[in-house]
């Protein structure tokens, strides 16, 4: 008896009505109708998929809904890849773009996690010089005096003293000194801001964040406008360097695409009342958060971002032990090292996220021993804050 062919095709995935929901393809290879075609989708000539580490119908469909929402309402096409994490979007983008010879320019506030992945650069002659990518005359003049600035990378609003850069600004200047634009908009999401509107050349995110937003998965994504860049410069680090996305982190994601406007309202709605809570509590030294009227990137706010975002962070009378009591009392919300997630989380920047800053930098930045960052979720604002009252004691 002969045994049914385990290549037959699945009907719900050629069908002409497909399914609703986006299926999850679980593959690590396809099949090809014949060696022609195979030697064609090899050779680029046909489309179709080859090999898991090389993409996967659920994976483009994520990578393909990033760019979209990322250039939507732009004159431009956008083009994405889905990798296995925000650090492997980030190091896809700079081993693809530097060389030998070459320098970043990125600001001193930079998360942890992608300073030390600069670092480690170094020993293949790439350097890196940081300014306050705010500060326009300074900022100028570390262009200027460097001919070898390949990229100029930020984070707006950053992580985690929530400082926003002009972005049209840094685009046009980038570009006069025949750099590219790499912006990190995992804060921020393209429902809150859209670097490539304001002239940047590269996107990133970690999606683990506010794209899933569930707490579900790891995964990053990469958007950019200049399709040969991302195919002769990004893909062959993506497939050969092993940092493509996989097929159940990329469905996790598209749900979680679903209800992103709704979940970026009602973050930034929580995160305005909980400020707004925090700075008229006595025991409260400063807070850090973009909506705070007066702020001194205003300019820059309300120009490029459309929502202030669910993240702030803020600093108590008392220094660490103060922090540290607080963090030890929370009860509703988590103590954990991310952010995004439906519920409100807390982490203290000094031993976590930037553990790996020298503390002299840090203290340059705002980032003291004592200070906290809240990712404020969309639980009822009133058990966030109740949870906050009783913690700072």
């Amino acid at each position: 008896m002969k045994l049914a062919s385990f290549s037959v095709k699945d009907p719900r995935l050629t069908q002409r009505n497909p399914p609703h929901q986006v299926p999850l393809v679980a593959a690590s290879s396809f099949v090809f109708d014949s060696i022609e075609q195979g030697i064609n989708i090899f050779d680029g000539v046909e489309a179709g998929h080859i090999y898991g580490r090389f993409g996967n119908p659920t994976v483009d469909a994520a990578a393909d809904k990033i760019a979209q929402l990322e250039g939507f309402g732009g004159d431009f096409e956008t083009y994405g890849l889905f990798c296995a994490s925000g650090m492997a979007a980030i190091s896809t983008v700079l081993l693809g773009l530097c060389e030998t010879g070459d320098t970043i320019l990125t600001q001193e506030d930079l998360y942890g996690g992608t300073s030390s992945l600069i670092d480690t650069l170094a020993p293949r002659g790439i350097s890196r010089v940081t300014a306050d990518l705010r500060d326009s005359e300074r900022l100028e003049d570390k262009l200027a005096e460097n001919e070898g600035f390949c990229i100029v990378y930020v984070e707006t609003p950053s992580n985690p003293t929530l400082r926003c850069t002009d972005l049209d600004y840094l685009a046009d200047l980038t570009h006069h000194y025949g750099a590219l634009l790499i912006v990190d908009n995992t804060f921020a999401t393209p429902v809150v801001q859209q670097p490539l509107l304001s002239g940047a050349d590269i996107v990133i995110h970690s999606t683990t964040k506010y794209l899933n937003g569930h707490g579900t998965g790891v995964a990053g994504a990469i958007v950019c406008r200049d399709k040969d860049l991302l195919e002769q410069k990004f893909r062959p680090i993506y497939q050969l360097y092993g940092g493509s996305g996989n097929p159940w982190d990329a469905w996790l994601v598209l749900n979680g695409l679903k209800t992103l406007p709704l979940r970026m309202e009602r973050h930034s709605r929580n995160a305005a009342a909980v400020t707004h809570y925090l700075l008229e509590h006595s025991r409260v030294k400063s807070v850090n958060y973009p909506g705070i009227p007066g702020h001194p990137d205003c300019s820059a706010i309300d120009k490029q971002m459309k929502l202030h975002g669910g993240m702030l962070s803020f600093e108590l009378e008392g220094g660490i032990d103060q922090a540290k009591a607080f963090m030890n009392r929370l009860k509703f919300c988590t103590l954990t090292p991310t952010l995004g997630d439906v519920d409100s989380l807390v982490l203290h920047p000094a031993t976590m996220s930037h553990r790996s800053i020298p503390r002299e930098i840090r203290l340059r930045n705002g980032i003291t021993d004592g200070l906290i960052r809240l990712s404020v979720g969309i639980e009822d604002v009133g058990d966030i804050i109740a949870d906050l009252e009783q913690a700072i004691g």
